[in-house]
């Protein structure tokens, strides 16, 4: 049977077989259809329950391990959580070198997530507004060679597209780079220019994930960002702000402010609230910004490494969810948190032992994971 598709139809066709191509290329996955929408609101009900994962910096391996001692992932790397909301603060990028193949992995997992009722939200932390700006400080070589080869398959995906009467040339993914740059060893050029063309803003990484993420958000009566929010933020306007990350990285604004995306106080780099020494951080000032923001109880927040694992913090108002997982950090142990209407705040871990600090969360609820209980 002649199938109903016309010519017309077949540039479209053959390009979106090429972006699948290249991507399971690079990922080693079919992302299912339909993509999932970017991010509409800032605010959000409680869900029924509600999983929020720190910093992955590119190791898939403990990202996957932190999802399944959730439930949200099975055996197959499938969508296991149902109607579950997940929050994963940001710092995918950096450090490790599986950072594309995590970045794949939430985008499939938003994908079916949304299917079975759940929602996967992610956010954007120093490490991807620093990558953005081109600063590539804490990038690994491993990090380097992941965008190297992803822009090999990029451009023979492009150089595919050519081909195609009807479709449109595709620009030059190098446009406008340097191809070299004082000061960086020969054998990593090809890995910057890669990396400075997939994440700069309009790029295609940048475009098609990094500006999906939120940079602050309100989940019932929980405040998400990854370093942290003060009064003056919220002043200026949440969703302000997530506008102006989303519009800088498609390109449709130049730049984003200083004070509020590269500031050392600013929202992904803030530690006020999360410093190792409990008595440096600044309580008055996180109840003065709670209190400017309706309905919210607590911030929760990645970016400082808590090497005792996920804690509160100023009567339980401040949770620091950063374990550190990479082995290049301090190879911390899988660790969530989870809330939810009946049990309130949780630490799920795969600890077996706590430090004197914790003992007391333990829940007398003995299973796998071991549940700890937060002070909330």
């Amino acid at each position: 049977m002649i199938s109903d598709v016309s010519c017309k139809d077949l540039p479209a066709i053959v390009s979106s077989f090429i972006d699948t191509f290249v991507d399971f290329s690079v990922a080693g996955i079919f992302l299912p259809s339909p993509p999932s929408p970017p991010f509409s609101q800032t605010t959000y009900p409680s869900p029924n329950r509600l999983v929020a994962i720190g910093d992955l910096h590119g190791d898939l391996q403990k990202s996957k391990q932190a999802l399944r001692l959730a439930g949200l992932i099975d055996a197959t790397d499938r969508w296991s959580g149902g109607s579950t909301t997940l929050v994963q603060v940001g710092d995918v990028l950096d450090r490790g070198g599986q950072e594309l193949k995590i970045l794949y992995f939430l985008e499939k997992l938003k994908r079916q997530a949304i299917k079975d009722g759940g929602n996967v939200i992610t956010m954007n932390g120093n490490h991807e507004i620093m990558n953005a700006d081109g600063d590539f400080f804490c990038t690994f070589p491993s990090g380097f060679q992941e965008f190297q080869n992803w822009a090999n398959w990029y451009t023979i995906g492009n150089n595919m597209k050519r081909l195609c009467d009807g479709l449109t040339n595709p620009n030059d993914l190098f446009d406008g780079i340097p191809s070299n740059f004082p000061g960086i060893k020969q054998e990593y050029v090809k890995g910057v220019r890669a990396r400075i063309a997939a994440l700069r803003p309009k790029g295609p990484i940048a475009t098609r994930f990094l500006s999906n993420n939120l940079t602050v958000v309100v989940i019932g009566d929980s405040v998400f960002a990854h370093g942290g929010i003060l009064a003056e933020h919220v002043e200026y306007g949440l969703e302000q702000i997530n506008k102006d990350v989303r519009d800088w990285l498609t390109g449709l604004k130049d730049n984003i402010s200083s004070d509020l995306f590269r500031a050392r106080t600013s929202i992904v780099w803030n530690r006020r609230f999360s410093n190792k020494v409990v008595e440096d951080c600044d309580c008055s000032m996180l109840e003065h910004a709670l209190g400017t923001i309706p309905g919210a109880r607590r911030m929760i927040m990645g970016h400082t490494i808590q090497t005792n694992g996920i804690n509160a913090v100023c009567d339980g108002k401040a949770v620091r969810i950063d374990v550190g997982l990479l082995k290049g950090c301090v190879n911390g142990l899988p660790e969530v948190l989870e809330i939810s209407g009946d049990s309130g705040l949780r630490i799920l871990t795969s600890k077996t032992g706590y430090d004197s600090g914790r003992r007391g969360l333990v829940s007398p609820v003995q299973r796998e994971p071991m549940e700890v209980q937060v002070k909330a």
